[in-house]
């Protein structure tokens, strides 16, 4: 019988697949805990900064060199970097018959410009996350021009964050009194998440409603007075 052809193995050597892949596993880099950035994926810590994904509307975590190259808000990139900008607009003209008109069914709403579709959206919480709408825009131009002001939001990476309380009485008996500041985009997103996981019933119930007022002191802590309608930002 002739002899088989190809290399014998030597004597001594492991020739086993199990051998084989422990050989691999002993070679592979073990994995790295923790958040990393998801451009260069660079670790980061936990406390971190965001940049939006214009065309899926995502965010993205990103180390501080990769945020710092989409900060040009005048540049035509995909990407955008999320700024860490509070401020608060007092005198917010918006009674009952205005936030009808908006068709927001809760007493909490973020707006934000999309530039994609070039028109202001919100969004509010529920049970299942954030409900978004698009903002009848007659309605929403009445408030802007009554507050010019609010020209300063930032399209796709700001939010107004807007919260309504009925007070009762006055004509029709009702009466709202409105807080209203611009946020980053990312904690509205934050703010969303935690409620869906606390959201009872129609409003909320108690737990989701102690979670805003948490939130809305850490961003009246903050926040720091809008410019004037054209003033510095």
């Amino acid at each position: 019988m002739s002899a088989p052809t190809g290399r014998a193995v030597p004597r001594g050597r492991a020739a086993s697949p199990v051998a084989a892949l422990l050989r691999v596993s002993r070679n592979r880099p073990e994995p790295v805990a923790g958040e990393r950035c998801e451009m260069c994926a660079t670790p980061i810590g936990e406390e971190h900064q965001h940049v939006v994904n214009l065309e899926s509307r995502s965010l993205m975590c990103g180390c501080r060199a990769c945020y710092l190259l989409f900060t040009d808000d005048g540049a035509q990139l995909r990407y955008r970097a999320v700024p860490d900008r509070y401020l608060r607009f007092d005198g917010l003209p918006l009674d009952a018959r205005t936030w009808d008109e908006l068709q927001i069914p809760v007493g909490l709403a973020f707006l934000f410009r999309n530039s994609a579709q070039d028109r202001t959206i919100a969004f509010y919480p529920g049970p299942a996350g954030a409900t978004e709408s698009e903002l009848p825009l007659d309605a929403w131009s009445t408030i802007v021009e009554a507050t010019p002001e609010l020209a300063v939001l930032r399209p796709d990476v700001e939010a107004l964050l807007v919260r309504r309380t009925d007070t009762g009485g006055g004509r029709g008996g009702r009466e709202i009194a409105a807080s209203c500041h611009l946020v980053p985009i990312d904690a509205c997103y934050e703010l969303v998440g935690r409620l869906r996981t606390l959201w009872r019933g129609f409003d909320g119930g108690r737990e989701a409603h102690a979670a805003m007022d948490a939130f809305f002191e850490h961003v009246h802590a903050r926040s720091r007075p809008a410019p004037a309608s054209g003033g510095p930002s």
